[in-house]
């Protein structure tokens, strides 16, 4: 059997070490290769990284369930012995894999190779298909189906880079299906053109012997048609299809295959002409053929136009291996088959189909060649043909006469290229070839056999593509209905659709998907509760657990009695039902009902729709509990996030967070109050999703905030962050690192005194700054590490920021998207930030409609601050010397400014503080000291000094005469503490308003 040679592309040979082997390091270090290197090769390589195959770490699977006595091991074991013996004493490592790449026979020219390689060159049982082991001979044979030829680089295994191999796939000459691989392998420098030569041959011959294996029924209808010459006006100056791989993609040949086994299992005589999806038209004719022994079948050729006429047909004359095919052929049943072909179509013009004579031979009309004999003339330029023996001789060479003639020469009696009856030659006719022979009966069953298969694999790729129960639903009915039914509805308990399980699934049924081939008829709308009666099938099939059949539903009783007048609209419409529980794990989900319309079901759609069912029910079942498990993620991501915004004065904000579509994560923010009116900004995101990464935030939120308050600038909360992060990693229960595996955060603090903003991140995206002109820009703000390295440092930037800017903090999952390039998300962000005049709630929601994607990968956290400035009105400093006599002066100023601001009440209660933090700065402190007051919602009052030494508030012993200071400070203010600064600190007490 002939197939397509390689493609016409650069061989990209390696056998001295270059070639592609630069290319193959730069396609592996993700650089782009468009030239050097053949398309298949690439193609392979693009799919195995793809796959995420390494090529240095590629342990193929062995299989021990593979069968050393299958069909094509017992056609291939005389071939290899063969092979073998050609190539005795040489490198060559013979093997033979089936159709999914496990290698079941190798043999080698030198058997000590045995000795020496290693067990996946050796051993059988190896499994070398593309998916598990990169690029190679075996699993590119199997996905490009056809030649294939592998030099060194280019193998995708690094311990493949010194060999070379040929490898060709073995088909069932009769259905056209890979039964298995032939591959030769050997040492990058032992290429010989014999090679492609000698693999050629030998997949022919194993080909041949699995012919031989063919039931004797398939065996006598192909005697038949070869010993017969059905197609002297074609049959052998055709093309089979099988050699059209260039010509025909195998989406084409499907479509003419599938086409062919519809006409044999509708026992259809004539011709049907098949337009592909390129426009192309293919005639196919139907012949019957009737074996000697009354073997009734049909025979289908594809008729070809175009350039083919005249080529040799391929079809393996079987003369060696199968005996059975050279005995004297049987009469055909009808002389002349009646075939009614287009009006005009080139195949009307071909000859009637041969006919044997009593002799075995071969006759047509206007045949001049004796019986047994060459049939049909032959173009000039065709080599000929070596007869096979008498018995099984077929019209395939030119006759005596005409190989004495010149190509320019017509046929004797061909005039202007008619025959004497008016017909035209054959060389002038399209090339025809086999494509399908078998019996109707038995492609009935096979035709109706392979469609369920298909609905079934199309189920297996259609059904549970999503996470969501009402889509997996929707999936069931749209594979079912038209494969199966004309209409599917599908009715789901409320509970299931909620991701929980249904105490009373019979009651809680609502209708979820009504789906068919046409829409209008009357069946219980989606979103109606549906009630089903003791008698009716769904209930039956609930109760039993089994797929209820009603092939003819005007005569079930118990469906017509649920409703009588609903059931009489439905029957115009529908003739039959299959009710299917759908059951997973031994859990109710529901009941899938498959109408048809024209026809009714059988026994054989009974067990289709139970086994559609029970797979959807997996699904269902999966998207169910995983719905279940999204929502109390979310709700623990959503307790774990800020229920309300702290009362402050310094920032306007609002917030959004957005679960990703697909699973939850692990992004936070917050906002913080913190001393001296500043506020501190913080969104976060831990690596990952689901119930671990939303917990593992919680701890993270709740540590970072401990931090904040205790007035540790950015850089230095993130620092610590970091070794939370690393100790949590270390902590980990079962010591393989799944429990944290990292986080990034950006961490902000706004002074609206100074009205500057001193931020640090690590790993983060950068904060966007609206300006109040309108101007939107990102910080250059120092990366770092993402937290849970450990052992780099952060450093944090002091930003400006005037009253009225916005200050814009989010989340990769905002900006990030795979289908999206950052650069111009984030210039699309920049467009929907150019808005100063919006609220921050407005300003979210416009980020959200504009920027988010529509269908978010990962959790979006999403925190906008309109920063006002604190009033200098409300500020008051005094800068004093280390001087104690100081102390009532500036008390006293304190006090005319208290009493300016209308805190007259606060005024005794600031006094005190004031008196003790001042006298504690100048005896434990060193100048320069400042005193600050701040009124706002609070008044807070601020003694810093140049020393880092702390106060520790103790309680004094009743005979102590000192100590008490720092206690009346706690008792008088609302809270109290201290500040570090990157020279000295402050001591800050808060005092109540509203308590004054």
């Amino acid at each position: 059997m002939v197939r397509s040679g390689e493609e016409p592309r650069p061989a990209g040979r390696a056998t001295d070490g270059t070639g592609p082997a630069s290319l193959r390091e730069l396609f592996l270090q993700g650089e782009p290769v468009e030239t050097g290197v053949r398309t298949s090769i690439l193609d392979s390589w693009q799919r195995c990284r793809n796959l995420g195959l390494s090529p240095d770490a590629l342990d193929l699977p062995y299989r021990e369930d593979f069968d050393p006595g299958g069909r094509i091991v017992r056609a291939a074991v005389p071939v290899l012995d063969r092979l073998q013996a050609t190539f005795a004493g040489s490198q060559v490592n013979i093997s033979v894999a089936d159709a999914n790449g496990t290698v079941l026979l190798r043999r080698f020219g030198d058997p000590s190779m045995a000795r020496s390689l290693p067990d996946i060159q050796v051993v059988p049982g190896f499994v070398f298909a593309e998916q598990v082991a990169g690029t190679n001979g075996i699993g590119l044979a199997l996905a490009e189906r056809q030649l294939i030829r592998v030099y060194g680089a280019e193998h995708f295994a690094e311990r493949s880079q010194q060999n070379a191999c040929v490898a060709l796939p073995v088909r069932d000459p009769l259905s056209g299906r890979i039964e298995g691989v032939l591959c030769l392998g050997y040492p990058r420098g032992f290429e010989r053109p014999a090679l492609g030569v000698a693999i050629r041959s030998a997949a022919e011959g194993i080909e041949r012997r699995l012919l031989g294996q063919s039931s004797a029924r398939e065996r006598a209808l192909l005697r038949t048609y070869l010993t017969a010459g059905a197609g002297t006006a074609g049959l052998h100056r055709g093309v089979a299809l099988d050699a059209l791989a260039n010509e025909f993609p195998a989406r084409d040949q499907a479509i003419l295959r599938e086409k062919a086994a519809e006409l044999i299992s509708g026992a259809q005589r004539g011709a049907v002409e098949v337009t592909l999806p390129d426009g192309r038209r293919v005639t196919l004719v139907s012949r019957p053929v009737t074996s000697g022994s009354g073997v009734q079948g049909i025979a289908i050729e594809a008729v070809l136009p175009g350039p083919f006429a005249g080529e040799p047909l391929v079809i393996p004359h079987q003369t060696d291996d199968l005996s059975a095919l050279t005995t004297p052929a049987v009469p055909l049943a009808a002389a002349r088959p009646a075939i009614a072909l287009p009006s005009g179509h080139l195949a009307a013009r071909s000859g009637p189909l041969a006919t044997t004579d009593g002799d075995g031979g071969t006759t047509a009309p206007g045949d001049t060649t004796a019986p047994g004999g060459t049939a049909g003339p032959a173009t000039p330029a065709e080599p000929p043909t070596p007869a096979p023996p008498d018995s099984a001789r077929t019209p395939a060479g030119p006759t005596p006469a005409e190989r004495g003639r010149t190509p320019s020469e017509p046929a004797a009696g061909d005039g202007d290229g008619r025959g004497p009856a008016g017909e035209h030659s054959e060389a002038a006719f399209p090339a025809r070839g086999l494509v399908m022979l078998g019996e109707p009966q038995v492609g009935a069953y096979a035709l109706a056999a392979r469609r369920r298969l298909e609905l079934l694999s199309e189920a297996s790729t259609r059904i549970g593509t999503t996470l969501d129960v009402r889509r997996t639903a929707e999936e069931l009915a749209e594979t079912a209905a038209p494969g199966l039914a004309d209409f599917v509805t599908i009715d789901l308990p409320d509970a299931v659709l909620r991701g929980e399980e249904s105490a009373d699934p019979i009651a809680d049924l609502r209708r979820t998907i009504v789906h068919g081939i046409r829409e209008g008829l009357p069946f219980t709308p989606p979103g109606k509760r549906v009630d089903f009666g003791p008698t009716t099938p769904q209930l039956r099939c609930l109760s039993s657990g089994e797929a209820v059949l009603e092939p003819d539903l005007k005569a079930a009783a118990g469906w017509l009695a649920q409703d009588p007048e609903h059931t009489a609209r439905l029957l115009a419409h529908v003739q039959s039902l299959i009710a299917v529980p759908l059951l997973a794990r031994g859990v109710v989900l529901g009941v899938a009902s498959f109408y048809r319309a024209g026809g009714p079901f059988g026994d054989d759609d009974r067990s289709l729709a139970q086994e559609l069912a029970s797979r959807a029910a997996l699904s269902i079942d999966n998207a169910r509990r995983y719905t279940h498990e999204r929502t109390m993620v979310l709700a623990l991501q959503r307790r774990l996030l800020p229920h309300g915004l702290p009362d402050q004065e310094a920032v306007e904000v609002a917030h959004r967070y957005l679960p990703a579509e697909s699973d939850v994560g692990g992004d936070w923010y917050d906002v913080i109050p913190l001393s001296g009116a500043r506020i501190g900004l913080l969104v976060g995101d831990v690596v990952g999703h689901g119930m671990l990464s939303a917990a593992t935030m919680g701890r993270l939120r709740t540590a970072a905030r401990s931090f904040a308050e205790l007035d540790f600038p950015p850089d230095e909360v993130l620092t610590h962050l970091d070794n939370l992060v690393g100790r949590l990693d270390r902590e980990d229960p079962d010591g393989k690192g799944t429990g944290v595996i990292g986080a990034t955060c950006l961490y902000a603090v706004y002074d609206p005194t100074a009205q500057s903003c001193l931020m640090a991140r690590a790993g983060h995206p950068p904060p966007a700054v609206v300006r109040p002109d309108g101007g939107v820009t990102y910080p250059d703000l120092p990366a770092g590490p993402p937290l849970g390295l450990g052992g780099l440092p952060f450093d944090a930037v002091e930003v400006g920021l005037p009253e009225g800017s916005q200050l814009v903090l989010y989340t990769d999952g905002l900006i990030e998207d795979r289908n999206r390039d950052v650069d111009a998300v984030l210039e699309q962000l920049r467009e929907a930030l150019a808005h100063p005049e919006r609220a921050p709630e407005e300003t979210c929601q416009a980020v959200l409609d504009t920027v988010a994607p529509a269908h978010p990968h990962d959790d979006i956290a999403l925190l906008v601050a309109r920063v006002h400035a604190m009033d200098p009105g409300r500020i008051a400093t005094w800068e004093l010397s280390a001087d104690p006599a100081r102390v009532g002066e500036v008390r006293a100023s304190a006090v005319r400014r208290l009493s300016d601001w209308g805190l007259d009440e606060t005024g005794f209660a600031a006094e005190l503080i004031l008196s003790e933090l001042i006298t504690n700065a100048i005896r434990h402190g060193a100048a320069p000291i400042r005193v600050r007051l701040l009124y706002g919602r609070t008044l807070i009052c601020e003694v810093s000094d140049a020393s880092n030494t702390a106060p520790h508030l103790r309680r004094a012993a009743s005979t102590d005469e000192g100590g008490r200071g720092l206690f009346l400070v706690a008792q008088l203010s609302q809270s109290w503490g201290t500040r570090y600064l990157p020279e000295g600190k402050v001591i800050w007490a808060e005092c109540d308003l509203d308590a004054a």
